[in-house]
């Protein structure tokens, strides 16, 4: 038995797709912390497991989903991701073998409209496929992995990840990204500078667009070369901000 697990929040616009992809499991599991967009009413369509939640962050929000779910294997996707029919073959074999106690996927992401084939970005292998009694979640609030007792293999089918649609999108999570990236640093006893920070943002943009060739990608891949530097940047300015208040 295979359960999917979603963690949503305003997603309309995107889990419709999501939902539709892997209608074919035997159980989806979705948690939703206060969507006001018709979230909600979507994800009824498609099950009735659908919780409504707080939120914690993204690590304990995962592993308060997977802790629902019945499946002995598990496949964690995001809101605004699709599980293609070449992938759900691979998956469903897989699954019949049980060779191993967990997955990884590759993750082929788009940017304003575009696959990114650089700049770090594929083949981005991505541990999402497990068995229940195997895995489970850290407890990060941003960045979560999951953690399997056991070998894991890799699958070769893409996840398709609509990961920014428009600059909106971008500028809303690097603002979000960075804050929540900031208190994590902060909570592990990071401290930051406004040099560290300008020299993380530059450093970001060389890495990206020259060291993982997001060049290549044209002008998506110097935007997303940008954004990544902005990104970084913040989440250091953002740092230097908690310590600044801690000292008042």
């Amino acid at each position: 038995m295979l359960s999917v697990i979603i963690i949503t929040k305003n997603e309309a616009s995107h889990i419709g797709r999501c939902l539709e992809s892997v209608a074919w499991a035997d159980e989806i599991i979705v948690l939703d912390s206060g969507s006001e967009d018709g979230t909600e009413a979507i994800c009824r369509q498609y099950t009735d497991k659908v919780y409504q939640t707080d939120w914690p962050g993204f690590g304990i929000q995962k592993q308060r989903a997977l802790d629902k779910a019945n499946g002995d294997w598990i496949l964690s996707v995001d809101a605004d991701e699709v599980v293609t029919l070449e992938l759900r073959a691979e998956i469903e074999k897989a699954l019949q073998q049980e060779t191993y106690k967990g997955y990884e996927i590759p993750r082929l992401s788009s940017y304003c409209g575009r696959q990114m084939r650089h700049g770090g970005w594929w083949p981005d292998y991505i541990l999402r496929l497990f068995q229940r009694d195997c895995g489970q979640f850290t407890d990060s609030v941003v960045h979560e992995s999951i953690i399997v007792q056991g070998e894991v293999g890799r699958l070769s089918s893409p996840l398709l990840h609509d990961a920014f649609v428009s600059l909106d999108e971008v500028l809303h999570k690097v603002n979000s990204y960075s804050s929540l990236g900031a208190e994590m640093l902060y909570q592990r006893g990071v401290r930051s500078s406004l040099s560290k920070a300008v020299l993380k943002g530059l450093w970001t943009f060389i890495r990206t667009y020259w060291i993982k060739a997001a060049i290549l990608d044209g002008r998506q891949g110097l935007m997303l070369s940008i954004s990544n530097a902005e990104g970084a940047y913040y989440k250091y300015l953002k740092l230097l901000e908690l310590q600044n208040r801690q000292l008042r």
